[in-house]
């Protein structure tokens, strides 16, 4: 378990010291290549000290590594490791708390993400009204402007799945997700509209957990599962809390949401029923 950039300095490390070690070098002789002492290489392969990119990128020449992907991710794993992350949330530091921008950015770097939600609809899939009625009740008497920037902010984190390639999302909603309407019927029906058109992208899957089915695994929370590209190893379970998240890391955590997730999605409607349920509940309205 641990901080965002914490997991994200040691999976970095980890993998780091595989490709040394795959390139038949020691720490000692790895530093002499880049120049540093062998200390540095220690420290960054076991997580305790932040890497640059740039000095990730001498490492990796150093280990002959020349996959394009792996050396890109790896590079923007350092970023983020280190405090950096995705460009348009720096305009947005002030008012992020690290917790939220450490999620931003392994959203921006995973390739696909796995989600299970049990009361809101995913931030990937609101829509700004909607996200604005969940944002004032979660916040409070938070200020107009400050519900605002955040709102933007869910918005700016949807351009993943328009990207190139787009994040893979597959999202599991209970039913109570679209039976819950929040910011009146204008917004929900909107809302609705929306997940059935987002849910005809090839790259997004969509289903609903029925009422009927009654208890199931998922009931003690929402949580999601980010995976990377190239590197299974460096796959992470988010779990949000009211005031901050828990990131797991192990492979067992892994090992465990993966199937939990699994288990939902085989109790969950098939697409085309669940989006058949959607648009059932946007004709129905409350009640």
């Amino acid at each position: 378990m641990g901080h965002g950039p914490a997991v994200r300095r040691r999976k970095l490390g980890e993998e780091l010291r595989k490709l040394r070690d795959g390139s038949g070098l020691t720490s000692g002789e790895a530093a002499s290549r880049v120049g540093w002492h062998q200390s540095k290489v220690s420290r960054i392969e076991t997580g305790r000290s932040g890497v640059k990119p740039a000095d990730v990128a001498r490492l990796l020449d150093a280990y002959e590594v020349h996959d394009p992907q792996l050396r890109a991710l790896l590079q923007a794993l350092a970023d983020s490791a280190g405090g950096g992350g995705v460009d348009w949330a720096h305009a947005y530091r002030g008012l992020l708390p690290p917790q939220y921008r450490d999620f931003i950015s392994l959203e921006s770097q995973a390739c696909s993400a796995r989600t299970l939600e049990t009361s809101v609809v995913p931030g990937l899939l609101q829509t700004p009204d909607y996200a604005r009625a969940v944002t004032r009740a979660a916040l409070g008497g938070a200020p107009p402007d400050t519900v605002d920037s955040l709102v933007e902010v869910r918005i700016a984190r949807q351009e993943v799945l328009r990207g190139d390639p787009p994040l893979v999302l597959s999202a599991v909603l209970d039913e109570a997700v679209v039976r819950r309407w929040v910011g009146g019927r204008t917004a929900m029906r909107e809302q609705l509209r929306h997940l059935l058109e987002v849910a005809a992208l090839p790259h997004v899957r969509l289903q609903v957990i029925p009422f009927h089915y009654g208890g199931y695994v998922g009931l003690s929370g929402p949580f999601i599962v980010f995976s990377f590209p190239a590197i299974s190893d460096l796959d992470v379970v988010v779990i949000d809390h009211l005031t901050s998240s828990l990131y797991l890391e192990r492979r067992e955590d892994l090992t465990a949401y993966s199937a939990a997730f699994e288990t939902v999605q085989a109790l969950a409607l098939s697409s085309e029923n669940s989006l058949d349920l959607i648009a059932r509940a946007a004709r129905e309205g409350p009640g």
